[in-house]
């Protein structure tokens, strides 16, 4: 018999203390899958970012960070905001269009030959 691990296991009925570490499993297992979703997410956001603001990938990750802790919404919901912004899904909230500009440019060098890049945000 070959098992895999995407195939379920069914483990020997051995009581409570199983049938509790398999609900720990499941829901590490949970989080996990959470945790990969969200990485991605994040990931698309930066790269809209990079795309957008002409800014390094560590930098972005700090805007998004910055935006996420002063409204107070969780990074990866952030980076959904973007993400569906970038995709003309859906406008930006003031709060956070005004936040994400405001970290955008206390990170972006100045430039005199650029006088607005700022991209306009109803349209990507």
């Amino acid at each position: 018999m070959t098992t895999s691990s995407r195939v379920p296991r069914h483990l020997p009925d051995e009581g409570p203390r199983n049938a509790a570490e398999a609900a720990c499993l499941k829901r590490e297992n949970a989080q996990l899958r959470h945790a990969v979703v969200s990485h991605a997410k994040v990931d698309q956001a930066l790269g809209v970012l990079v795309a957008a603001h002409r800014i390094a990938p560590d930098t972005g990750f700090e805007v998004l960070r910055e935006v996420s802790q002063h409204t107070n919404i969780k990074l990866h919901t952030v980076a959904e905001m973007v993400i569906d912004w970038a995709l003309g899904r859906r406008p930006l909230s003031q709060t956070v269009e005004r936040e994400l500009d405001q970290a955008v440019r206390r990170r972006s060098p100045r430039d005199d030959a650029r006088q607005d890049d700022t991209p306009d945000r109803q349209h990507p």
